[in-house]
């Protein structure tokens, strides 16, 4: 599927260096998908079709394909590009860093970036994923059960890769509670702008709070993730 963000206008920085048929190609996608949100805002992801869809966004219902595997890959397949990332954190991590030092200052970043994947973001098109998420069973299950477990298995590779001691259930734990804290923290900011507070209002409390549910983390965690000798 051709990469596109949650929220994006279509335009911008991801455009830079792209020839002209990815740009039209991700461009296609972008607008493939808002229209394929705006319907299930609208009337529910289970009353609208993949043919209405097509139609809607002025496409075939296999362009519509070619670029999304399943209707729900309509939903989920932009989120699903970020399960990788607490792992690509950890691995880019300088080796005297612990892990979670290195997720918590990447966490702290987005959130300042209002990056939609720490659910600190008041875009309509942002909301809209996120209700659809919660009041549709098929999606929420895929969204917590599937990324969930993708997540955790490629960061319990990477924290093995940086544990001298190479044990798996060390590793399987800390990547089990390093992606909780950050859900936890996703989950309220999410809460919070469904209830419709600004994202720029609850900016300091967000931050505050990853502070301080990091270093709770960081209690149990110590310098695990560190590439000690």
């Amino acid at each position: 599927m051709t990469g596109i963000a949650i929220g994006t206008d279509g335009a911008g920085a991801d455009d830079a260096g792209m020839g002209l048929r990815e740009r039209k190609k991700r461009q296609t996608a972008i607008r493939i998908w808002q229209t394929a949100i705006a319907l299930f805002a609208e009337r529910g992801f289970d009353e609208v079709s993949v043919a209405e869809i097509a139609a809607a966004a002025e496409v075939s219902k296999m362009t519509v394909f070619n670029y999304f595997a399943s209707k729900e890959d309509l939903v989920l397949g932009p989120m699903e590009q970020h399960i990788g990332e607490p792992a690509r954190v950890v691995r880019e991590a300088a080796p005297d860093v612990p892990a979670v030092a290195a997720l918590h200052a990447h966490y702290v970043a987005a959130l300042a970036a209002f990056d939609p994947a720490t659910g600190l973001n008041d875009q309509q098109q942002v909301i809209d994923v996120v209700r659809l998420i919660h009041r549709t069973p098929v999606l929420a299950l895929r969204a917590y059960a599937g990324f969930d477990a993708g997540a955790r298995a490629a960061l319990t590779t990477e924290l093995l890769a940086r544990d001298p001691e190479h044990d798996p259930l060390t590793a399987r734990v800390a990547a089990a509670q390093l992606l909780g804290t950050q859900l936890t923290l996703t989950e309220e900011n999410q809460r919070r702008m469904m209830a419709g507070d600004r994202a720029a209002d609850v900016l300091p409390e967000a931050l505050a709070d990853a502070d301080r549910a990091f270093a709770l983390a960081g209690q149990g965690l110590g310098d695990y993730g560190t590439t000690r000798s």
